[in-house]
């Protein structure tokens, strides 16, 4: 079977797994989940998902962001935080490094990130800058390490045009600002990393992962692909397709994400495997 990978930005887990993630996690049952904005201590996590190996990143702030990854590969080791963030921004629960063992012996480094919101102007904003430029020396360094690597996550910026609805509206604000992007431009550029989103669906609107909650946003679809999979190259080639699942009604969200899985072209994981 092929590796399967999900990104998925849960808006707290307690409240994801009330309101029907679970129905959605059995029928999918991808290897490895990457969940962001967790929201909950480790035993809240491990009690929802018996089944997976979950190692989580719990923010310092009660309540606040929290990023997992929870695999049915076995786990060879975990590195939790950011280097290069001040003191005060390295245990935020914002960044979690997991080096999977294949099925055939390999190891793969999967990484769940989630990128400050910010606010332009604000000093909410030089936060989430000050984490991307943290981000670009860490991915720096994962493109030249001995393991093939993902990162993926919610990254709160729309690098192009086509990966927000209103575009024109929101060039000056937080998410698609001309600094954000130039930076997930010099990722794809300068480090190599590939954007596995927009390589599999092509030169096309969307695929948007991300809707407000407000008014007719989910309806119309007028949404921003602010969830990736970026992957170096050697994994890269092996992602053979991706699908963004998106509920019917706005009625059935658990999140106002979309669960984003990549199918990569790697041993998924065995029975018995652990």
């Amino acid at each position: 079977m092929p590796l399967e990978i999900t990104s998925l930005n849960v808006g707290g887990i307690r409240s994801a797994m009330r309101k029907g993630m679970g129905s959605w996690l059995r029928a999918s049952s991808p290897d490895v989940l990457c969940l962001q904005e967790v929201r909950a201590p480790a035993e809240v996590l491990g009690s929802f998902l018996p089944d997976r190996t979950n190692h989580q990143s719990v923010s310092l702030l009660k309540g606040r962001s929290g990023v997992a990854v929870c695999s049915l590969l076995p786990v060879a080791r975990v590195r939790e935080g950011l280097p290069g963030l001040p003191p005060a921004d390295t245990h935020t629960g914002r960044w979690l490094e997991a080096d999977l063992t294949l099925a055939d012996g390999e190891e793969l480094t999967v990484v769940s990130a989630y990128v400050h919101s910010g606010e332009a102007g604000t000093e909410r904003q030089e936060h989430k800058l000050a984490f991307l430029a943290a981000m670009t020396e860490r991915l720096a360094g994962l493109a030249a390490g001995p393991r093939p690597a993902v990162v993926c996550g919610d990254f709160n910026v729309a690098h192009r045009e086509a990966d927000l609805k209103n575009w024109k509206g929101n060039s000056k604000n937080s998410g698609f600002l001309p600094e954000e992007r130039e930076i997930l431009t010099g990722w794809f550029a300068e480090l190599n990393w590939v954007d596995i989103g927009r390589r599999l669906a092509g030169e096309r609107e969307g695929p948007y992962t991300w809707w407000s909650w407000r008014g007719k946003a989910f309806d119309n679809d007028t949404g921003w692909r602010i969830d990736y999979q970026i992957a170096t190259p050697d994994l890269a080639a092996k992602a053979s397709s991706f699908r963004i699942d998106k509920p019917e009604t706005y009625d059935a969200r658990w999140t106002d994400h979309a669960p984003f899985t990549v199918t990569y072209d790697l041993p998924g994981y065995q029975p018995g495997q652990r």
